[in-house]
């Protein structure tokens, strides 16, 4: 049965309106992701991926913080283990002069040299000491406190032991000189000692900033990992969605057509009437 013509209802514009619509919508949600690079880019788009999406940027900001306070971690230690370094090298230069205090045959004004080399040699290690800050914090002086250093989404830290080395090496070479050979072979005994304290310092320093280092980059490879699966639940295949831009271009633009032919029915009613 034929639909019978009418000016009141065009049905065939009514239709082609209709399609025109949904391909504009269609069409301006390509656009969005085009010019987003995202796929899903509210709860509208898709609530369950959105919702994964948001608690992975999440996961992902904090782990960037926990990494922030590692970065700061690791730059108190490795200034502490540069500090500590300077002293040990220094130790040897003050053992080398202690050593030269220990000769009999010195003359009093060469013993008094040395004595002030010494002594000069000892200042150096306490302004290493009270240089090694960083950030406000300083490992090696007599004030120093082991420093926990976030290391995890979870609230697990790190320890950066503290080294006193203002009271366990300056202040006992400080305590010694080389004005007789006799204060001189004291003082070997106790640069001895303070070689020791400063090797054992090293050595946990260095582990301290190697387990930070090593924190950092377990969390690197799981920044890198969440990335990846966010972008696979909400990143834009651009080659598709380039393809189906120009698709519904082509499309909208056979709907306007459409739509004006069917606009232009009404028309041929009223040639009936001429």
């Amino acid at each position: 049965m034929a639909l019978a013509n009418s000016i009141n209802t065009n049905v065939g514009a009514l239709v082609a309106l209709r399609n025109l619509n949904a391909t504009n919508k269609e069409l301006g949600s390509v656009q969005d992701r085009v010019s987003t690079g995202l796929k899903v880019i509210g709860a509208l788009d898709d609530a369950s991926s959105f919702a994964i999406a948001q608690g992975l940027r999440a996961d992902i900001k904090a782990i960037g913080a926990v990494q922030q306070g590692l970065s700061n971690g690791r730059g108190v230690s490795s200034v502490a283990v540069a500090g500590t370094t300077e002293i040990s090298n220094l130790l040897a230069d003050i053992k080398k002069k202690i050593t030269e205090g220990m000769n009999a045959g010195n003359t009093t004004s060469q013993q008094n040299i040395l004595d002030a080399d010494y002594g000069e040699l000892v200042d150096q290690v306490l302004n290493f000491i009270q240089n090694s800050e960083f950030n406000g914090k300083n490992m090696l002086d007599n004030a120093a406190a082991d420093v926990a250093v976030i290391a995890d989404t979870s609230g697990g830290s790190l320890t950066i032991r503290a080294q006193d080395l203002q009271s366990n090496v300056f202040d006992l070479l400080n305590a010694e000189d080389l004005s007789t050979t006799t204060a001189a072979t004291a003082a070997l005994s106790v640069v001895n000692t303070a070689i020791d304290t400063v090797g054992t310092a090293l050595g946990q320093l260095g582990a301290d900033s190697r387990a930070l280092e090593f924190q950092d980059n377990f969390l690197n490879s799981i920044s890198d990992a969440l990335d990846a699966g966010l972008g696979s639940i909400v990143d834009a295949d651009l080659a598709k969605e380039s393809a189906r831009l120009q698709a519904l271009q082509v499309k909208q633009q056979l709907g306007v057509q459409t739509l004006s032919i069917a606009n232009a029915s009404p028309q041929v009613l009223l040639s009936l009437f001429r």
